[in-house]
């Protein structure tokens, strides 16, 4: 474990510490979205994989926050020496890890017929859940389901439901951590409509939307997903997407480099009244390329009055 005099050797002099304040839901308080202020403004944040890998945690911290994102965005993590290692660094930074992006849920879905396969998967949200706690991240993503030859779009819909609130809620209630659950191209919830009925069946403060600004770009336009969604959004993230609607090609792009209508995105987002952070989810790079990342954030979704 990196000691603590080794992290504040190296962040020495280059940060300072990340403030925010915790808003409140239509329902209960809402652990996962910022209070609005008059400005409008975005909380920056960067994926874990978007840091240079070969680094440790401390270099990794620092040459995020030194490029101009407020937070990260972890990964589910096993070893406890690690978590602590982890919860060290941010601390020392001034950086917040603000959510939590789950591991497995595609390898072990919760909505799989197979009690061991759900076992595995449940073991890995209870891990997640914890890390985010002994972080003071308040979100995990989960990607809930997993429609394929062996699951149809019901038994992925009812299945996901019953285990996570049988089995995931009372915990994530406990440790006042939301389950942020994302759409993403698992074939299901495929509309903003589908995604709002699966949230509020839950009816919990535990149960929210992580939405994915390029995920949607194939069947539906992000900006009437976040209309829709309104504040049963948690977290959002980052990304852009081009696609050749005559050859069907597609690619993800650098954020304002592909089809996303950004200022329509950034209406919406202040319609329905959110101000917290927006995680980007593109290419990893060096210190530059992550500081153009965090520009073209400020560029694209400038803060509204």
């Amino acid at each position: 474990m990196t000691s603590r005099r080794t992290v504040l050797k190296s962040l020495a002099g280059v940060f300072i510490a990340a403030g925010g304040t915790l808003g409140a839901t239509t329902r209960q308080a809402a652990p996962a979205q910022t209070a609005a202020t008059a400005t409008g403004v975005l909380r920056k944040a960067v994926l874990i994989s978007m840091l240079p890998k070969e680094r440790s945690y401390v270099d990794r911290f620092a040459i995020a926050r030194a490029a101009g994102f407020e937070a990260v965005e972890m990964q589910t993590i096993e070893r406890l020496d690690e978590v602590a290692e982890i919860a060290e660094a941010a601390g020392a930074a001034g950086i917040r890890i603000h959510s939590v992006m789950n591991a497995d849920h595609w390898r072990f879905p919760l909505s799989s017929g197979d009690p061991a396969v759900v076992d595995r998967s449940v073991a890995g949200m209870e891990t997640s859940l914890r890390n985010a706690a002994r972080w003071g991240a308040d979100a995990v993503l989960l990607v809930p389901a997993v429609v394929d030859p062996a699951t149809s779009y019901r038994d992925a819909w009812s299945r996901s439901q019953q285990v996570i609130r049988e089995r995931l809620l009372p915990l994530a209630g406990q440790l006042k951590v939301v389950i942020a659950v994302e759409e993403v191209w698992n074939k299901f919830l495929l509309s903003p409509i589908e995604f709002s009925r699966y949230v509020d069946e839950f009816d919990s403060p535990w149960v929210r939307a992580y939405f994915d600004v390029g995920n949607v770009v194939f069947y539906g336009y992000p900006q009437d997903w976040i209309r829709t969604l309104g504040a049963r959004i948690a977290k959002v993230h980052l990304k852009d997407f081009q696609l050749d609607r005559t050859s069907g090609r597609f690619a993800w792009k650098n954020l304002g480099d592909g089809d996303i209508e950004w200022p329509a995105v950034r209406a919406a987002l202040s319609e329905v009244g959110y101000n917290g952070y927006v995680t980007t989810e593109v290419a990893p790079g060096d210190s530059a390329y992550l500081t153009d990342v965090a520009a073209r954030i400020d560029r694209l979704l400038p803060p509204r009055g």
